[in-house]
């Protein structure tokens, strides 16, 4: 169990895949800006702005 009494995994991004722990970092698909995935990480890898953004975009396309 996690400090707050949840039963929740450790940290990891919206695909599910841990984040990485340090350096190297795989780059932004769209912006080629560091992300929290190791370099490691298979398919796409959003920085969490691109994130934000795309989750927004797609959101609202209805």
């Amino acid at each position: 169990m996690s400090e707050n009494g949840e039963d929740t995994p450790g940290p990891a991004g919206a695909s599910g895949q841990p984040a990485a722990d340090g350096p190297p970092y795989a780059e932004c698909v769209l912006c080629r800006k560091p992300t929290e995935y190791p370099e490691s990480h298979r398919g796409i890898t959003l920085c969490p702005v691109c994130a934000w953004q795309e989750a927004q975009r797609t959101a609202c396309s209805g």
